[in-house]
């Protein structure tokens, strides 16, 4: 088993109350929940990323709990997700898709009861200060456009070369205002 060793979780919420001057009925929300860790293989070529998968369930178990504790609303009313990571410049973007795809979405549905839809997300290399910008879907229909939205993140100090900053992303309300269908 791949040691988790994080340096640091950064939480936030964001919630809109106006749009255009006008107040949102029922604010909408969405949570952003990411874990800094040390990638226990920076500077390596590894051919079989397959311990990685279990790594990934571990982190997202951890951040989806934390995601629905900024979100403060309970898990039913989750309406949306979505996840990305940043890997530093020491490491291969492929360990990002190694943490993010096999395995990740598992505790996810889990804690938030259910999840049909694929949980969309993103990768890329970068450094200190990278921000990430996350699709959010709806979670069952991944076609319900009141859902369509993005959110992002940035911790100043990472990821470092040897790190890996990896986040869990969730909505509720879908798009403020939303109007389209």
């Amino acid at each position: 088993m791949l040691p988790l060793i994080i340096r640091k979780i950064v939480a936030q919420c964001e919630e809109t109350l106006l749009v255009m001057g006008r107040e949102v009925p029922s604010p909408t929300r969405k949570a952003v929940a990411a874990a800094v860790f040390r990638n226990p293989w920076a500077g390596e070529y590894i051919e079989d990323l397959s311990p990685m998968y279990e790594l990934g369930a571990r982190v997202s178990g951890l951040l989806v709990q934390r995601a629905l504790a900024v979100l403060d609303v309970p898990a039913a009313q989750v309406t949306s997700y979505g996840k990305g990571a940043i890997v530093g410049t020491n490491g291969d973007l492929e360990h990002t898709a190694a943490l993010l795809h096999p395995q990740f979405g598992g505790p996810i549905r889990e804690h938030i009861g259910g999840g049909k839809a694929i949980i969309p997300g993103t990768k890329k290399m970068g450094g200190p200060g990278s921000s990430i910008t996350m699709p959010l879907t709806n979670r069952d229909d991944i076609w319900l456009f009141d859902d369509m939205d993005a959110t992002e993140i940035a911790i100043p100090d990472a990821p470092g070369p040897d790190e890996i900053l990896v986040a869990v992303c969730l909505g509720a309300g879908g798009r403020p205002l939303h109007r389209i269908g």
